[in-house]
């Protein structure tokens, strides 16, 4: 394989400080996980944005290959955190995955042959719970 591309991004504070990419265009303020957290952002959203866009992306691209269009379509992935005992935390993943003018079954079939090629759904394959859904994602 060939290197297309490296992502480089530091963190300062942990969930309480601030990550930066070295190209200036990623600079976020983090802060623990919660409904009250003021304009920051956490390590699960920055996650989940990236593991949608990612899969999106799988998807169009087994959609093109089979001549299915995709426009309007949508993925929304949802990034739960779980805490066990002492320091076990797990995390899990729910992506809801929209084609237009698809049925239920066809965007369950294209989606799970995206899962399939989907980077983020290759890395995380064994360790985190996936799962994939149809329909309207929610909002």
């Amino acid at each position: 394989m060939n290197k297309i591309y490296t992502a480089q991004v530091t963190s300062r504070g942990g969930r309480e400080g601030f990550v930066k990419s070295s190209d200036g265009k990623l600079n976020l303020k983090l802060s623990q996980p919660s409904a009250s957290a003021d304009s920051a952002t956490n390590p699960e959203q920055l996650f989940a944005a990236g593991y949608a866009a990612c899969f999106h992306s799988a998807l169009k691209l087994i959609a093109k290959n089979k001549g299915i269009e995709t426009e309007g379509s949508e993925v929304a992935a949802e990034v739960s955190l779980f805490k066990g005992d002492g320091a076990d935390f797990r995390l899990a993943v729910t992506l809801n995955v929209s084609v237009p003018g698809l049925d239920a079954d066809q965007t369950q079939q294209l989606a799970e042959e995206a899962h399939q090629v989907c980077p983020y759904s290759r890395a995380t394959r064994g360790d985190i719970d996936v799962e994939v859904k149809t329909g309207a994602p929610q909002r």
